[in-house]
């Protein structure tokens, strides 16, 4: 596989390798990717948690008598409109 970097990030990669964290670009690249993966895996278990949050507000808000009811298709319609501008 060939892949191509900037100046910049080329300039990264040697300063790794050259800092004798690693032996070569390649480690470099695979521990960039593992990083990434987890740091996607740490961001979608946060969005997951505060959409838990906001749905248990949500249900919270319900079971206290503040919801509204909405009986038609055009009224979710429009409160998904209104909601999103």
């Amino acid at each position: 596989m060939h892949i191509s970097l900037t100046s910049e990030l080329e300039s990264r990669v040697k300063a790794k390798v050259e800092s004798g964290l690693y032996n070569n670009a390649s480690e470099v690249v695979r521990e960039a990717l593992r990083f990434m993966e987890t740091h996607e895996d740490w961001v979608r278990e946060l969005k997951l948690a505060q959409l838990r949050e906001q749905l248990k507000v949500g249900a919270d808000q319900l079971n206290q008598g503040e919801g509204i009811k909405v009986e038609s298709r055009d009224a979710l319609d429009s409160l998904f409109k209104d909601i999103t501008g």
